[in-house]
């Protein structure tokens, strides 16, 4: 899939919050001060359709939008993507960046380290 752009990504996060389905006036209901014009938002879903993250279903007038991917599975290829290009591809440059970075606590530390036993299991 290709790369959204911040506002794609901006709108894919409202229509996550909405569920599985939308239409374009609810994305605008919920979308935060100072709201972009109506035909902006359509623009944006009509991209993230054409790049494959929506789909469409003609109701009416109007066209219902369904997502394509879970909002869980985008984040897991942005974040393998920004490591891969930020950090060589390495989690633990990662988490050392951010621990020099102060960024992460010893507590993050410990508690990731309890997730990752966890997940072993």
């Amino acid at each position: 899939m290709e790369k959204l752009t911040r506002q794609e990504e901006d709108v894919m996060m409202l229509i996550w919050k909405l569920g599985k389905e939308c239409y374009i006036r609810e994305v605008m209901d919920i979308y935060p001060e100072p709201k972009p014009p109506y035909t902006s938002v359509a623009s944006t879903v009509k991209n993230l359709q054409r790049k494959g993250y929506l789909k469409s279903t003609a109701k009416g007038v109007s066209y219902l939008y369904s997502v394509t991917i879970t909002q869980d599975k985008y984040k897991s290829r942005f974040m393998q993507d920004w490591v891969k290009d930020y950090f060589h591809d390495s989690y633990r440059q990662m988490v050392s960046f951010f621990a020099k970075e102060q960024s992460i606590s010893a507590d993050d530390l410990r508690e990731i380290l309890q997730e990752i036993e966890k997940a072993k299991k």
